[in-house]
């Protein structure tokens, strides 16, 4: 389904950062900068900000290029994503540890990464696998938590992304770890939406999803009265669709 399915994040995801640089640092620098502003925006969103951040700070963005910065010129740049003063705040610090303490470039551990501010564990994890090629775990977002409890991947069901990312990585194989991510987050951009899915589109519906939506068309009556110029007879018609959906249980 994936294949025949262009999505934001396909074009617009914190992998298409890095093209966009040449030195190998700015790349890794750029992955790292797009995935703390997408936290709760949108693709589209995080992708026009980090263009205009890269022409606020001359072109190409670097951690010496961000620090030479004005504050206020990050902030108007970045202000359309979620949050964006307190991310103002952390993408400076995050790149004056990085220009302290790990030669200007993106560390290579979990551990390290989620001392930086503003990063945690989904963006380290896919910090690693898209700047350093490094597959040590699963990225969940809450396209990955919710998709897979839709699935019913999980028994019982997962409360949270970590409980949902050591699921997953108890039992997929490692070789799909770096891929689930973006696979997911597409298909929950398009298809899997949270509220609303789509399921009459999604080939899993037929059988292969506890969670899938039945969809039920009902036509209700409205009444339109129209008279013409000689007040003949009123007429009245009856167009209005309504849509309802029905959830069968879940089956083991």
């Amino acid at each position: 389904m994936r294949s025949r399915i262009v999505a934001p994040v396909d074009t617009m995801g914190c992998e298409q950062a890095q093209l966009k640089e040449q030195d190998p640092k700015n790349q890794r620098f750029s992955t790292l900068i797009s995935l703390m502003l997408s936290s709760q925006t949108k693709d589209q969103v995080t992708d026009a900000a980090m263009s205009k951040l890269r022409e606020a700070v001359g072109g190409s963005l670097s951690v010496d290029a961000l620090l030479a910065a004005d504050e206020s010129a990050i902030a108007d740049a970045i202000c359309k994503v979620g949050f964006w003063r307190r991310k103002t705040q952390y993408i400076r610090q995050a790149a004056q540890r990085l220009r302290d303490d790990f030669d200007s470039d993106v560390p290579k551990t979990v551990d390290e990464l989620c001392s930086l501010p503003g990063v945690g564990p989904k963006m380290a994890f896919l910090a690693l696998q898209v700047a350093w090629k490094l597959n040590v775990g699963i990225g969940v977002d809450v396209h990955v938590h919710r998709i897979t409890n839709r699935l019913g991947w999980h028994k019982p069901p997962t409360k949270t992304p970590e409980e949902t990312r050591l699921n997953l990585q108890s039992w997929l194989p490692t070789e799909l770890h770096p891929e689930i991510n973006h696979l997911l987050v597409g298909f929950g951009q398009t298809i899997c939406l949270p509220v609303g899915p789509r399921c009459d589109e999604c080939d899993l519906s037929q059988g292969l999803c506890p969670s899938a939506r039945k969809v039920v068309r009902k036509v209700t009556k409205k009444t339109v009265k129209a008279e013409d110029d000689l007040a003949g007879p009123k007429v009245e018609i009856f167009l209005e669709t309504e849509e309802k959906f029905t959830i069968p249980p879940a089956s083991d």
